[in-house]
Parts: structure tokens; sequence; C-alpha cells
């Protein structure tokens, strides 16, 4: 595929020959920057700067590089002039070179071993609700990252704050996600999902018929965290015990570190619930964001004895945080939780068949 996101073997000196073109530049550029959590704004300028250039031939692009017009383009500023004018010119921008040599290097020091075991991610948001970029900019790059398969899990209605799906927006992404896929081919599946709030009685925010018809469900928390123990426990249990659920998501709801401060855990029953995991055949989330790292170790190692499934998730909310998986890779493989109780080292057939279970 053209304008790869490729891991660098060799960080690159500003100047040097390249021959990747102004847009992989750019979306590289973009890529770093959401890796090492930069602000989205920054992000931002580089994605809209490429989304300008991806029209232009070549010819095109070469005349406004020499007339110096670039940025007369919608969405091209200065700074991304500068990274497209050394881009067309064949040689590695400046910008591009100064982000390698900073945010290229492996996130952990640990969790190699199990990151290479994983196949896929079981949850990410795109632009259809509070991720940064469109549907196909999240597969090209779970491609990219070496992915078979990336499960498209943006809100369900009643998170209104990140712009959830009703029930007819989320129609309309599945036909969205059945043209991707056509366009990829086969090799590469984006799967059909959503992050469906557990509601406060334990209901799932989204039509029992909708649901039916994707591949896979996280159901997570998000309202009202610091519920009554036993109401809260009570609720986690009502959607574990729906057929349509898969996968429990970052189950305390607690924040450790980031811009959005921090946030205490939600209290329930943890034994209880991951029992019910356990039972009816739900994956506990190991959401691998650095400001969740949830569920916090001794819970973690609670599931892991208790027999629980596990997913090892980015909850990417734009194409770089695709590569948060390792974070979770490394709390697990801390854990000595195998690969084979992790989902999503699964092949993809074997995976849908799991998700399927026995919901009428």
């Amino acid at each position: 595929m053209e304008d790869t996101v490729v891991e660098a073997t060799r960080v690159p000196t500003a100047g040097e020959p390249y021959d990747g073109g102004a847009v992989a530049a750019l979306r590289r550029i973009a890529f770093l920057l959401e890796r090492a959590r930069e602000d989205t704004y920054k992000v931002k300028a580089y994605r809209a700067a490429a989304a300008a250039v991806l029209p232009l031939g070549d010819d095109d692009l070469a005349a406004r590089v020499a007339a110096g017009t670039l940025t007369e383009l919608p969405g091209v500023g200065r700074s991304t002039a500068t990274v497209i004018s050394e881009a067309a010119r064949g040689q590695v921008p400046a910008r591009l070179a100064t982000l390698e040599r900073e945010h290229s290097g492996p996130l952990t020091d640990g969790g190699t071993t199990l990151r290479a075991a994983l196949r896929g991610d079981l949850h990410c948001h795109s632009d259809w609700s509070d991720g940064g970029s469109p549907i196909e900019e999240m597969a090209f790059t779970a491609i990219e990252l070496g992915h078979d398969y990336l499960v498209l899990t943006d809100h369900s209605p009643r998170l209104t704050i990140a712009h959830g799906l009703s029930a007819e927006r989320l129609a309309r992404q599945l036909t969205v996600i059945d043209a991707v896929n056509d366009h990829l081919g086969g090799a590469f599946t984006l799967l059909k999902g959503i992050e469906v709030d557990i509601l406060d009685d334990g209901g799932l925010d989204q039509t029992d018929d909708m649901l039916a018809r994707l591949d896979l469900r996280v159901a997570s928390v998000h309202s009202k965290l610091k519920m009554d123990p036993d109401a809260m426990t009570r609720r986690m249990l009502g959607a574990i015990r729906n057929p349509r659920m898969n996968v429990l998501g970052h189950c305390t709801g607690r924040l450790v570190t980031g811009n959005r401060g921090v946030r205490g855990q939600s209290r329930f029953d943890a034994r209880a619930v991951f029992e019910a995991c356990a039972e009816h055949d739900v994956a506990v989330e190991i959401n691998s964001r650095p400001e969740r790292r949830d569920p916090p170790s001794a819970l973690l190692e609670l599931g892991r004895d208790i027999g629980c499934l596990f997913s090892i998730d980015s909850d990417a909310h734009a194409p770089g945080q695709l590569d948060f998986l390792v974070y979770g890779c490394e709390r697990a493989e801390a854990a000595g939780i195998e690969a084979e109780r992790i989902v999503n080292t699964w092949p993809r057939d074997r995976l849908l068949a799991w998700a399927a279970k026995d919901a009428p």
C-alpha cells in the first residue's frame, strides 16, 4: 500500500535522500505526534495538509513547490509547506527527522513478545464519535502496524459529549465499513463494533437489532462512576449476562495521569464481576491507554486467577494511538497472563465465532 506508516529501523537524517513522498511524510509526522500524546491541534495540521496534497498530481505539486504557492491550498500552513517542499525535493524533512529521533523508539521495556502475538485490536474510535480521524485512516494505520483486523467501536447514543451514534447513524457507519473492506480486498478486515454504554440498570445503550448486526461489542461504564458499590455490581452483572456483550471495557473507569486529570476507580465486587465474566465468556479488557492502566494490577491478577479471558486494546482515538497496545502487553506479561487467554491473539474467524456466542 502507498504512503505507509512503518516503524523506523534507523533514524533518518534531515536532508538525506527520501522517496516516500509528501503525503507519507505528513502522515508519519502526525503518527509520531499522536504516539507521543502531543496536543491534538498539532496533529490536525499535518493530517489536514496531507488531505490537501493527496489529490495533487506530481507535476502540480512540483509547480507549487517551485512557485512557493503551497500555502494557498486550504489546510497548508508555513510549517507543513516546508515539510511538503522538502519531501517533494526528495529530502527527508527536518521536522520528520527530529520526530523520528525523539519519538520512534520503543514505548516500553517489556511486552514485545506478547505484542508480536496480537493479531488485532478490539477497541478504537473514529471521527464518527470522539476520535480524531476518518474510519479509513484508522484502518490504513492498523494495516501498517501489522494488524489482521481492527474493530471499530464508536460510542453509543447516551454519550452525547462524545457524539455517540444513534441506531440510524450506526447503520450508516456499517455501510461505510463494508465499502472500506471492499476497497481493501480481504487481506485485512475492519470489523463492525461498538463501545456501548452500560446503563444504570445494567442494560446496553443500543437496540438489540443493531447489536445483533455487529461483529463484536465492548461494553463500558462511563457515567455515575461513584455509584454505590452494590448498585454498581448489579449494574455490571446485568450487562455481563446480556448475550450480546463480549468485552468489559476499562472496568474501573479510573484515570491515573494525563491532561484530563486523575479520577479514582469505581467500587464494585470485583470477584463477582470477574466470575460472571468467566461464566458468560466475556473478556476483561486490559486498556492500554497510559492514563487508564485499567484494570489496576490487583484486579488484573484477580481476573487471571479466576480464569477470565482478556483482550488487550488500545482504545485509540487517533491513528498513532493504535501503537499503545504494547503498554497493555507489558502489563499482561508482568501479570503472567498467557497469550492463549487473550482473545485478540486469535485468528479472525476464531474471534468472530467466540463473539457470536449463542446470542439469539
